[in-house]
């Protein structure tokens, strides 16, 4: 049974949070779906439409609206940025001497999750058919470091102390004490940028007297689709723009309830003739709990929907990139995938 008109602009555009279940889930919006709508994908109005505005940014973290897009695109842009933008980690891990209590197979596990402060726009990535050894690397596409650290007692330490900061010297090891050991003319290319892991508090090891480690290091660059160590994001996901419409004024301990029903900053109550009235301010801060729908008497007076096509992302880097550094060279990935797919589609007809 086709939708009446009056409803159609709201299937086409908007998601809607029943009691029950959530409507409105699937794209319609394909040409010839709706009378007297003409859906046929046009670039001038999609460039009218498209837009992305930038809400927070800082060191590590990003929000920002992308506008007029389909999930499918918005979902495309997030895994790329999980899994295909390229970053420099640790791969092989050359263990010399390692007499902690730690095996060397899960310190090598621990050294390799250690995100490295490097840019891998300036590397190439290794030729997986070149051997592993150590006097393989080379200064194009791999980064050597080095861990070497002794644990000793501190001669001047209180004989009554039972503290191991004060008997000991070196008995916690942490990322910092990782060196970064230049290859070829890697010291004069990154001069003005020291390579180092990007936290200097990580916990590697502990260490007692008489124990020692001597490992090198070599990173290379990686996608985090063939191993996580490499995704440059701690988080990156989206969700819709929340919609909140009141069908009807609210007033007196009603309102009051229906703001304690919302996220804070969602609904405020505004005096008018003396009463309480609820009033929508931002619904960007909503969660979507959908706990106004338990209250018998609220439910009939607000519905709850999302923008179809407003996405907010949140995008938190893990150090080793900027996160606006990282949104441009997912939009790199994503137009290389979009170009390589149109070169095979002309090759099959020329075909």
């Amino acid at each position: 049974m086709a939708a009446p008109m009056s409803n159609v602009e709201e299937i086409r555009s908007r998601v809607i949070l029943g009691e029950f279940g959530v409507k409105n889930v699937h794209t319609t919006d394909f040409p010839g779906n709706y009378p007297g709508f003409d859906d046929t994908w046009d670039m001038k109005r999609f460039q009218k439409n498209f837009r992305v505005d930038v809400v927070h940014l800082d060191e590590n973290s990003m929000e920002f609206d992308m506008v007029g897009i389909d999930a499918a695109i918005a979902n495309a842009f997030r895994r790329i940025l999980l899994a295909e933008v390229p970053t420099m980690a640790i791969e092989k891990v050359f263990i010399y001497n390692n007499t902690s209590i730690v095996q060397d197979e899960v310190l090598a596990h621990r050294l390799g999750l250690i995100p490295i402060k490097a840019d891998p726009r300036l590397f190439e990535f290794k030729n997986t058919g070149e051997e592993s050894a150590e006097e393989e690397a080379s200064e194009i596409d791999t980064i050597q470091l080095q861990l070497k650290i002794k644990c000793s007692r501190n001669p001047r330490a209180s004989k009554d102390s039972s503290d191991p900061r004060e008997l000991y010297l070196n008995h916690m090891v942490y990322s910092k004490d990782i060196e970064w050991v230049p290859i070829g003319n890697q010291a004069d290319v990154f001069a003005n940028s020291c390579i180092r892991p990007v936290h200097d508090d990580i916990l590697i090891a502990q260490l007692r007297p008489g124990q020692e480690l001597d490992i090198i290091m070599h990173c290379v660059k990686g996608l985090g689709k063939d191993h996580a160590k490499f995704s440059p994001v701690a988080t990156a996901s989206y969700r819709l723009l929340p919609e909140i419409t009141l069908l009807e004024t609210v007033e007196g301990e009603k309102a009051e309830r229906l703001k304690r029903c919302f996220s804070r900053g969602v609904i405020d109550l505004e005096d008018a003739h003396g009463k309480k009235v609820a009033k929508v301010v931002n619904s960007r801060l909503d969660t979507c709990s959908r706990e106004v729908l338990r209250h018998s008497d609220l439910k009939n007076c607000v519905t709850l929907g999302r923008v179809r096509d407003h996405f907010i992302f949140t995008v938190e880097s893990t150090g080793i990139l900027p996160p606006d550094v990282l949104v441009t060279e997912a939009i790199k990935v994503l137009m290389a995938k979009c170009q390589s797919f149109l070169s095979e589609m002309n090759s099959v007809n020329m075909e």
